[in-house]
Order: C-alpha cells, then structure tokens, then sequence
C-alpha cells in the first residue's frame, strides 16, 4: 500500500534585514523573520536588532529621572560619609584611621541597641553614615558610586535619595529588631552604609525583574543576583558582617523600587508612591518600638 506523499516544507522566509537570507527563525518580540547575523540571545528565543535598539532606548529615557540636572546625589552622599570619616579621625586620633575608635563612633550616632532602647532612636539613621575604619569606608564608597549612579539614572534624584534613606534606615531596624538579647549583642557598636547600599541593589533587581522581557534587563538581573550571592557567601565566610541589616535592606530596597517605578494605575501612582514610603517608615517605626518593648522588658529582669 503506497504511502500519501508528504506536504511540501513550508517555504522559508527572508530576513527583514538582509533579503537574501533566508530563516525560519523570528524574533520572540515582535515576529520578524531574523537570520544568525541579526539575531540577539533574549530570555527566550531571540530578539531582532530593532527590538534591542528599542529595549535600549527605553532603558535611557528610564521614563522616572526626575531632577537629573543639578549635582548628584550619590556624590553629595559620597561626600557625606567622607566627611564624618574625616571627623572619626580628627576627634578618634590617628589611630582610628584603621579601626575606628568605638568611643567616637558611640558619640556620632552609631547603632548600639541598649542606648536605642533608652530613647536615641536616631542613631537607626546616623549609623548608616559612619564606617569603622578606612577599608570598611573604601568597600561602602566604591558600592555606593557604582550601584548609586545605577539607581539614581535609573529612578532620578529624589526617588534615588528616599530609596537609600529607607533602605538604610529599615536595614538598621532589621539589625536591632532580630538580633539577640545577650550583653554583648545590646552594648555592640554598629556602623556602615552596607544596608542602604544593598538596598539600591534591590531597586535595581525591582526595575529590571519588572522589565525581564527586554535582553537587557535579564542580563543586568543575572548581574544583580550574581552579587547578591558573593555577598551571601561572604557574609556568610567573614565573622562582623551584619547579615540581619543587608536582608532588611535588601527587601526594603525591592519594595521601595517598586514603589518609586509605580505601583497600580498611572493616575494613581504619585498617591500610591507617597503613602507606600510611609508605610515602610511606619513598618520600621513599629519593629523598633516592638524590639525597645522587648529590651526594656528584658533589662528590667537582670
């Protein structure tokens, strides 16, 4: 018994770039026929060099930068901390250059959980601008230059400047909210800029996770989580490193980020924006006033 004959292959078509070669393969955004010359590894599939170019130009309007004449804010950041670097040595003497004196850091407004739970609830947002010594300053400086000029392109001046503000502050909140009761967790001294920096990472995972589809975004996210792993890793190979205030820094971050590229409908989103800032403040604002319940409960038994 003879066999049907097979239909003919479907004809191949040429690519819209180059008409002389022929492709079966088309672009996974827009559906362009594309041949191997044009095509650009996306998330899946490919994407043709119109979709990238597009993708790109996205990417450089942002869409949110706001204030983006003017001076930086990552720089007049990077000047603050700088500055009361500076300070910890003229009033620590030479020899904090390299450690820090933990004296002086107490007197600046550094995180120390018994004297937060008296009342100086301000030293959850100075912490953030003191370093212990100059390598601690040197590793903080150089993530704050190159994930701030990330974010802040990215989201504009003032969005930029309340999502480290938050990052840092609910990233030190993290930090004396969960960690322990012992003497010598209470009277540690806590310093660094790490939870807000670690927070513009998460805006940055934020911005781009929402725009996965682009060949962009998913490569600045595979570069993102690579980071985010060497910190794990070395948070969790090197004694000191407060892990506590870089996952709280890390989530506020994400959903600060969220919030500063828009969260519901367009008309919305100015209110939504405002009152989801305030209610990650008042979020941290109720940890710290629960974790000071906690420690005068159990300062009162000793």
């Amino acid at each position: 018994m003879d066999e049907p004959p097979l239909p003919p292959a479907p004809p191949l078509e040429t690519c819209y770039r180059h008409p002389e070669e022929r492709t079966a393969v088309h672009c996974t955004r827009c559906g362009r026929p594309i041949c191997p010359a044009c095509m650009v590894p996306a998330p899946v599939g490919h994407h043709c060099q119109t979709c990238v170019e597009e993708a790109r130009r996205e990417f450089r309007r942002g869409g949110l930068r706001v204030g983006a004449r003017g001076l930086s804010a990552t720089r007049v950041l990077l000047g603050a901390v700088v500055a009361m670097f500076l300070l910890e040595v003229a009033l620590g003497g030479p020899g904090s250059f390299a450690g820090g004196s933990a004296r002086t850091l107490v007197d600046l407004g550094a995180l120390v959980p018994v004297l937060v739970a008296t009342g100086q609830w301000w030293r959850l947002l100075t912490a953030m601008f003191l370093h212990a010594g100059f390598l601690h300053l040197a590793l903080n400086a150089y993530a704050l230059w190159l994930f701030g000029t990330l974010v802040e392109g990215t989201y504009g001046r003032w969005r930029f400047l309340a999502i480290y503000l938050v990052s840092g502050f609910l990233g030190s909140v993290a930090s004396y909210a969960f960690g322990g009761l012992d003497v010598a967790t209470l009277t540690s001294v806590g310093v660094g800029a790490s939870g807000a920096i670690v927070g513009l990472l998460g805006a940055f995972i934020a911005y781009n996770y929402r725009r996965r589809h682009h060949a962009i975004a998913w490569a600045n996210l595979r570069w993102a989580l690579t980071i985010i792993l060497i910190n794990v890793v070395f948070g969790l190979t090197f004694p000191g490193v407060d892990n506590k205030a870089h996952l709280g820094g890390l989530l506020a971050g994400m959903a600060a980020g969220s919030l500063a590229d828009g969260v519901g409908p367009a008309r919305s989103r100015p209110l939504t924006r405002v009152l989801g800032f305030a209610g990650l403040v008042a979020l941290g604002v109720a940890l710290a006033a629960w974790r000071t319940a906690v420690i005068r409960t159990r300062l009162a038994a000793l």
